[in-house]
């Protein structure tokens, strides 16, 4: 089952994607997609609703984060092997942690306005877990039935504020607009193997990343497990799990950075697409 929300910022509406990929519209069952939604007895009465029935939506027009409400967006660092080559890092012992403030999420098409001063924003595309069920201390054999669903990300950082300003990696991570989410939800008894997943990212029609979640360091099962000992995971929360080679920090002979003009599109396999055209420094493409 493919979930997704459309419409205005803060006039969003529920739908699903039905099996002949037509958009059916959601708002005689729900009133919004949130993390009560993800738990499985929800998901299951969404699954037992008769999609034929539900009215058609024949221009979504612009796609919303799939759901709303979102608790913690807890980001993985350094989980390919060959990016944290690209990086010239180590490779990590135990998983990077780190967080994205939820401020910065927006639709897997909306704009991304580069802050202020900004010189080396970047890309990162990544396979998002969605959490939806409550998760603390699981097992790692127990940790993916704890999971709602998978999305896209993208993880734009601003590689100044992350690496030469100081301190953590936050800064540079949560700026407006940096946290693309979605086309859709995708319900995870759609997606068998979660560590089987080709994903991609061109710039400008150029292709930069192209990788297979197989080469993460630590898998989706491992991740829910070990979060889960460090904070309560619950319904509607999103790990990022990391991104492959091909960010444009790692480069040669130099590095590539977004400038105002250049078009990210982005996939993961069985999860969508997305493009966001990249903008200079503008409040009200944020806003509205």
């Amino acid at each position: 089952m493919k979930l997704l929300r459309h419409g205005a910022k803060g006039a969003e509406k529920p739908a699903l994607i039905d099996a002949q990929g037509r958009v059916r519209d959601l708002s005689e069952v729900l009133t919004d997609i949130t993390g009560q939604t993800l738990e499985p007895q929800a998901l299951q009465r969404l699954r037992d609703l008769d999609a034929s029935k539900l009215p058609l939506v024949p221009q979504p027009g612009r796609l919303a984060p799939p759901w709303a409400g979102m608790g913690k967006f807890i980001c993985i660092g350094l989980n390919y092997a060959d990016h944290a080559a690209e990086a010239n890092l180590p490779l990590p012992a135990e998983p990077i942690l780190f967080m994205k403030p939820t401020s910065c999420v927006v639709g897997s098409n909306d704009p991304v306005v580069l802050p202020k001063d900004s010189a080396k924003s970047d890309w990162e595309v990544e396979l998002g877990v969605v959490i939806g069920t409550k998760a603390r201390y699981v097992s790692e054999d127990d940790a993916l039935s704890y999971v709602a669903g998978y999305c896209v990300v993208n993880d734009v950082s601003e590689r100044e504020y992350q690496i030469e300003r100081g301190g953590t990696w936050d800064k540079g991570k949560g700026c407006d607009t940096f946290g693309p989410v979605g086309p859709w939800l995708v319900t995870a008894d759609e997606v068998p193997d979660p560590q089987a997943l080709d994903l991609w990212l061109d710039v400008n029609g150029q292709r930069f990343q192209a990788g297979n979640t197989r080469t993460m360091v630590f898998g989706v099962a491992q991740l829910v497990s070990y979060v889960s000992r460090f904070m309560t995971l619950y319904p509607g929360d999103l790990i990022s799990t990391g991104t492959p080679p091909g960010v444009g920090m790692g480069c040669k002979p130099q590095p590539v950075y977004l400038k105002p003009g250049d078009e990210m599109h982005l996939s993961v396999a069985g999860l969508g697409e997305q493009r966001q055209r990249v903008h200079a420094w503008n409040p009200d493409l944020i806003d509205h």
